[in-house]
């Protein structure tokens, strides 16, 4: 195992009507002014909207909404937020909604107090020094943004998606109430889900051995929100799947399922971020259709490691060699996938990828070929380029 830090200063507010308790947690942060950052409609349907600021209004807390925020978050609309925060004298960003709404307001918060383009962290040329305070009122269980120390921001010229880490963003604070998700459409919960057993996999699949308590913790949560996927296929309103399946995304994102190792592989997230940017697919089901091509593809590199996932997950006796046991972890892990309908392939996504654009998304992810990504064996791009047409689907 490997020494680490375990940092998780988010506090969190769990349960039902939670987010009735915001104007309190705002006015903590002993800010003068909040953004309100948001997505579409449903917030503002669902009533949710009013009631954050009404929260806030009651506790004296001035106030200003900036809606807008779509899947795969874009940097024109956190610089329209960067903006209007300069300008209004904003020093709170309250996120409302899933992980794109908090990555972006994450975003705004790193840009307001940078004299630069915000997207230099994005693209590795500078390093933040400050960031405005983030809190989150959860409306989506997914990508763990609420308690992760990471944002993924996409740059619509040339469709770049690119992920920035550092601790100034964490958010203050977390209001989680699992009934806010009772009224997201399957293919969204599902998805999401995907993105929780992902955000565990790709630290379980690192490269060096981890703790035997943090595999298990990693193993307990990956059968928890696999059963309660199941679940909410056949009742979307269960709200104690609902509230296992938030936790988890929570737990499965701030560091927790990592402590031990190198911080683990990411080689899927890195090239599900490519198709991501070109063809806006949803993020969980992007991993979904990618991840198996990338399983098999690495194998080789430690196949008692799969094996590992294959019986500690799934249960799988050991059969024959260390790569069949591991072969049928990977197939039982796609019939997972399948099972709450999330595709297994590129083709699956609705997606017909072209090898041109095979050679396109592994330039991209490569770095035009400055880079190598994972750790559980390093790709270079001829191996993200393999992997993107193992995974094509024909």
């Amino acid at each position: 195992m490997e020494n680490f830090t375990y940092n998780t200063p988010t506090l969190v507010r769990f349960g039902r009507d939670a987010e009735s308790e915001t104007g309190d947690l705002v006015l903590q942060q002993h800010c003068k002014k909040v953004l309100i950052h948001y997505g579409g409609n449903s917030a503002v349907r669902s009533g949710l909207l009013a009631k954050v600021e009404a929260s806030l209004t009651e506790k004296g807390i001035e106030h200003l909404s900036l809606g807008g925020v779509v899947p795969n978050p874009r940097l024109s609309k956190v610089q329209e937020g960067i903006d209007l925060c300069r300008k209004e004298g904003v020093d709170f960003i309250l996120a409302v909604g899933g992980g794109s709404v908090i990555d972006s307001a994450k975003a705004i918060a790193l840009g307001v107090p940078y004299a630069g383009n915000v997207w230099d962290f994005y693209s590795g040329q500078e390093t933040a020094k400050a960031c405005l305070p983030v809190g989150a009122v959860l409306t989506i269980a997914a990508a763990g943004s609420e308690m992760s120390n990471s944002s993924v921001i996409t740059k619509e010229e040339g469709d770049l998606k690119r992920g920035y880490r550092t601790e100034l963003c964490r958010c203050r604070f977390a209001v989680m109430n699992p009934q806010l998700t009772c009224t997201l459409p399957d293919y969204q919960t599902q998805s999401g889900c995907v993105d929780i057993l992902m955000h565990t996999m790709e630290r379980f699949f690192g490269g060096v051995p981890t703790m035997a308590l943090t595999d298990g913790i990693a193993v307990a949560l990956l059968q928890t929100v696999m059963k309660c996927a199941k679940i909410l296929k056949q009742e979307p309103d269960n709200y104690e799947a609902r509230a296992e399946v938030m936790w988890a995304g929570s737990l499965s994102h701030n560091g927790l399922t990592g402590c031990g190792s190198d911080g683990g592989d990411w080689s899927s997230h890195q090239l599900e971020h490519e198709l991501g940017g070109m063809f806006d697919v949803a993020h969980g089901a992007g991993l979904a259709a990618v991840w198996g091509s990338w399983a098999r593809y690495v194998l080789p590199s430690d196949p008692q490691r799969f094996a590992a996932f294959a019986t500690q997950v799934f249960g799988i006796a050991p059969s024959g060699t260390p790569t069949e046991t591991a072969l049928a972890g990977i197939e039982a892990m796609e019939a997972f996938y399948r099972s709450v309908d999330m595709p297994t392939s590129i083709k699956e996504l609705g997606v017909e990828v072209s090898e041109e654009q095979i050679q396109i998304l592994a330039d991209k992810c490569s770095f035009q070929g400055s880079r190598t990504i994972g750790t559980f064996r390093p790709l270079n791009r001829d191996d993200m380029a393999a992997i993107y047409r193992m995974a094509k689907g024909d």
